[in-house]
């Protein structure tokens, strides 16, 4: 953009553009700081022209390109490169001249950064704003920026953090909300201080040091308290605290001190050896004009507690002022010499909580004017080291719970990383081996899985080892580790296996449990060794994990076993859940397999269906048939309703074979149109009718006669009532399917039954058990054969839902929750535009169609009832023999004198009621009706003849008194026999 007055492309609002700035000479460019942020990054003016914003983080260039410029390295080769010092020093009054102007002018700014600013600067630009957070920890991914692959599970994300982290004083990095939104443990190595934050309950504007100076001993101390009372973080406290206790001593510089460790846990003086505690410098050479970012960037010393001055002061608890230090012996000269500065005069002061424990040690050097820290100094010195005694310990507790609740997240992260995906052991395996090792930072993991049946022996040896993580990072795509790589130490594992104990040593070869021959021939040698078992839910081991070599020659501390453990029973519970998961994958395919090889087995064979297709002609002339449509000629093949005496109420199955059945049923498709309306194959039709009648068991009474009686019973009715003009193709397919397969694969026992003994059917459906069965036997054939293939998506999913309300409704417990709606619809009116009555009308159909045996010709009737019967005494034999108990009347053969007196308790609680209601609801079904109450006159007789009831005189005069012999209202329709009535056809 030229400077000579316009804005080319910027809209100001409604201001003019001030004279334009004045030309900066290259020489002079470095000098100019834009502030960004709470940073001050530098910015680079050419002439007549602005050349680029770089942003510095960390020593490295990044800049904007500007008008097609290319950046990195080759912009960096064409403008010069500065030093330009320290974030906080003073501008150059030119340049702060612009800064004030571009302050002044927000929209050019704004228009300037939407042009200019690449997703790189924006990026760092959210990374310096973030808000610090403790919602959840995130791990960093290798391949974060490949969407498709880690969305895949094809790599695994490495975590960042170690357990070394929670070891360290100080509180871990914040936790940053980076450019995706997402909470994470990882800040940028390039971040500032000031963009992560720190834990303060809100900061207050500090008073500058001339109005310090200005106030009364007590009021600066109180001042200086307010200062620190609020500041939760570590390092910003002990900044803080260094910072005012030189002001209120005009101390030069001062040191802060904290102590370490306890009696059970040290701090490392050398690789291997510890000492029961130490003081570490949190901030050493601290000045007035010294930043936190300044000192953060000087390594931590560590002092055994009673070496020195600071360890004296930390082990007695006693201050320590020395007008010269060099007079005195426990100074250490050491540090003046790398340093170059001269230590003169020296107050050292313990820092206690409020129990009188030391906490700290407070350090500072050479008063102003060269003169000794007097008796005024240290009592000064002393009241306010009070209060930081007090601000450090609820700093430390901060930092405590901080850690604690970082680490509660960091184990989660890690369960869920575990628990994302269990498909296979391997995978899961690789996920444990690949966070182990980059949580605890160590040379090599190695996870061994013992065998089921001993713990002595492993079956499967994982191993992951530093370099691994390398070729992650590369972008090779990995879901599974390597096994056998390296030689297994069965010392130290086989015993963590057998006994369930820890291992952790500091030198494997002073354990005698180690094998030097696993080193041999190799170029690895083992150091520290930390193994522990890996346990199941049930506390049973399944493995070991081993950790080898922590880096930096460290040894595995309590906190990395504790880690260790933690992570352990996270993975017991993967690899349990992963073999758990694997045998019921085997199980699924073996069930697969076995189900393809009976769905083959149920289904009947091309031939057979051939068969029963080539049936004669009726007419000998065979050029007529051929033209005739295939649906025609089908229909030809088929012998006409008449001649099967279908559409009688009274219709008997015993004269015709099997063969005739399904003749009968194909002209049943034929007669409803349903193969022409919905274009079944007739091929396919014969076929799936060989295969229904194939899988029905050969039992006493619920075989494939039953089911062809009922849908014979079914196309009847409807044919009498012309209400397949109201129900539809549809729904009149559903209802004949149900028909046919509405007891497929029956056993010959009821719902009760199956129950009782905790079949597999009840251990998957626990109401309408035979019933849920029968539906999935039906779709099993259906699918297999592939009826419903020519109907579309909306019509298949209409007959399916028809289907298996209507196979359900066969079940008597449904019929007696249901049947009251329905006696209101019936006594009300009827209206088949209402999906509620068609519903309701499509399930009593089927319970009407299932009984309708009772409706049939005496002759018919006792034959069938005697069937049922039979099988009723065999589920009570098995009752009697299996389970141990006495059946109920109706089941137990001892009893089967009694048949006719419950036929007629069945006829009056259940049949009388559903059949009077249809007879009102179609005239045309009142030969049903009759069938019923002659079937129960003919049941009364029998009844009468073995004494059951009284004769028929004291009957008759019984019903013209108490009329019991006809319900007249659903009420009545409930008997106390009804449960027992509902127990007996509970099929």
């Amino acid at each position: 953009m030229e400077w000579n007055g316009r804005y080319e492309g910027l809209r100001m609002r409604r201001k003019r553009l001030p004279p334009p700035l004045k030309l900066i000479e290259p020489e002079t460019m470095s000098k100019l700081a834009l502030p960004l942020g709470k940073a001050s990054p530098p910015v680079q003016w050419g002439p007549r022209r602005i050349v680029g914003l770089q942003l510095r983080n960390s020593g490295e260039d990044t800049r904007m390109p500007i008008d097609g410029t290319t950046t990195g390295s080759d912009s960096a080769n064409r403008l010069p490169k500065h030093n330009h010092g320290n974030y906080g020093h003073s501008y150059d009054p030119e340049y702060a001249h612009m800064e004030s102007w571009l302050d002044e002018h927000p929209d050019f700014v704004n228009d300037y950064f939407l042009r200019k600013a690449t997703r790189q600067i924006v990026e760092q630009w959210q990374v310096s704003h973030a808000t610090p957070t403790s919602s959840s920890v995130e791990l960093s991914s290798p391949s974060h920026n490949n969407q498709s692959r880690a969305s895949s599970g094809a790599t695994t994300p490495v975590r960042k953090i170690s357990a070394h982290e929670f070891e360290r004083s100080g509180l871990l990095k914040p936790m940053i909300n980076t450019i995706d939104g997402q909470p994470t443990f990882l800040t940028s190595e390039n971040q500032t201080p000031a963009a992560t934050g720190s834990p303060t309950l809100g900061r207050r504007q500090r008073r500058s040091r001339h109005e310090l100076r200005q106030m009364d001993e007590k009021d600066l101390i109180f001042e200086l308290v307010k200062d620190i009372c609020n500041e939760l973080e570590i390092r910003s406290l002990c900044h803080k605290i260094l910072q005012n206790v030189c002001m209120l001593l005009n101390a030069d510089r001062g040191s802060l001190f904290l102590v370490e460790g306890d009696k059970y846990s040290g701090c490392p003086v050398a690789p291997g050896h510890y000492r029961d505690r130490c003081l570490v410098s949190k901030l050493f050479d601290v000045c007035s004009k010294s930043t936190l970012v300044e000192i953060e960037k000087k390594e931590e010393i560590k002092i055994p507690l009673g070496t020195g001055i600071v360890g004296y002061v930390a082990e007695s608890g006693e201050p320590v002022n020395i007008p010269d230090a060099y007079q005195d012996e426990r100074f250490n000269h050491e540090v003046d010499s790398r340093t170059g500065y001269r230590t003169k005069s020296l107050l050292c002061m313990p820092i206690k909580d409020t129990n009188g424990d030391v906490i700290g040690v407070a350090q500072v050097i050479n008063k102003v004017g060269d003169q000794p820290f007097t008796k005024t100094d240290e009592e000064i010195f002393s009241k306010y080291l009070q209060f930081c005694g007090i601000g450090l310990r609820n700093a430390h507790l901060y930092e405590k719970s901080q850690l604690e609740i970082k680490r509660n997240q960091v184990l989660l992260d890690l369960a869920r990383m575990i628990f994302q995906e269990q498909s296979t052991l391997e995978h899961v395996v690789y996920r444990i081996l690949l966070h182990a090792q980059s949580l605890i930072q160590c040379q090599r993991v190695q996870i061994l899985l013992t065998h089921q049946d001993s713990c002595a022996s492993f079956s499967r040896v994982f191993d992951f080892e530093e370099n691994d993580v390398n070729i992650i990072e590369s972008g090779e795509s990995r879901n599974s580790p390597l096994e056998g790589r390296f030689p297994i130490n069965l010392g130290i594992t086989g015993h963590v296996a057998t006994t369930g104990e820890t291992v952790n040593l500091t030198n494997v070869y002073d354990d005698s449990r180690f094998d030097p021959e696993a080193d041999q021939g190799t170029n690895f040698k083992h150091k520290t060794v930390l193994c522990m078992p890996i346990k199941n839910s049930k506390n049973k081991i399944i493995g070991v994990i081993q950790l080898i070599n922590k880096f930096n020659d460290l040894p595995f501390t309590q906190n990395d076993e504790n880690f260790v453990e933690a992570f352990a029973i996270f993975c017991g519970m993967g690899i349990h859940n992963t073999r758990m998961y694997e045998e019921a994958t085997t199980a699924v395919a073996k069930q697969k397999v076995i189900l393809d090889v009976l769905s083959y087995h149920a289904t009947a064979s091309v031939e057979e269906a051939q068969r029963l297709r080539c049936n004669k002609y009726f007419f000998d002339d065979a050029d007529h048939v051929r033209k005739l449509s295939v649906v025609s000629r089908n229909d030809l093949r088929v012998p006409s309703n008449v001649k099967f005496g279908l559409l009688d109420f009274a219709f008997d199955d015993i004269r015709l074979s099997d063969d005739d059945t399904l003749t009968a049923c194909l002209r049943m498709f034929l007669d409803l149109s349903l193969v022409e309306t919905f274009h079944i194959d007739f091929d396919v039709l014969c076929r799936w009718l060989l295969s229904v009648k194939k899988n029905y068991r050969d039992v006493t009474y619920h075989n494939w006669r039953h089911a062809f009686n009922v849908g014979q019973m079914m196309y009847s009715i409807l044919h009498a009532t012309r209400w397949w003009e109201y129900l539809g193709s549809i729904e009149c397919l559903a209802l004949m399917i149900a028909c046919l397969c509405h007891d497929l694969d029956h056993r010959g026992t009821n719902n009760s039954f199956q129950m009782k003994i905790h079949s597999p059917i009840a251990q998957l459906y626990s109401t309408s058990t035979m019933e849920h069965h029968h539906f999935d036997q039906c779709l099993m054939i259906l699918n297999s054969l592939q009826l419903l293939s020519n109907l579309t998506p909306e019509q298949h999913s209409r007959v399916i839902r028809v289907l298996e309300e209507a196979i359900l409704a066969t079940d008597l417990a449904i019929y007696f929750k249901k049947r009251v709606d329905f006696f209101k619809i019936a006594s009300e009116g009827l209206n088949w535009k209402r999906e509620e009555h068609k519903e309701s009308v499509r399930g009593m159909l089927m319970t009407v169609c299932d009984l309708a045996a009772i409706t049939k010709p005496w002759e018919v009737e006792k034959r069938i009832a005697e069937l049922v019967s039979a099988e009723f005494f065999e589920q009570g034999d098995l009752e009697r023999e299996t389970l141990n108990v006495t059946p109920m009347d109706i089941m137990d053969r001892t009893k089967a004198e009694k048949l006719p007196i419950m036929q007629i308790n069945f006829i009056d609680s259940i049949c009388l009621p559903i059949y009077e209601a249809f007879a009102d609801l179609s005239e045309n079904l009142q030969p049903l009706l009759d069938g019923v109450k002659q079937n129960r006159d003919h049941w009364l007789e029998e009844a009468q003849r073995a004494h059951l009831v009284p004769d028929q005189e004291e009957t008759e005069e019984k019903d013209d008194n108490d009329n019991v012999s006809k319900p007249s209202s659903p009420d009545q329709k409930q008997s106390p026999c009804e449960n027992n009535c509902q127990e007996i056809t509970n099929r």
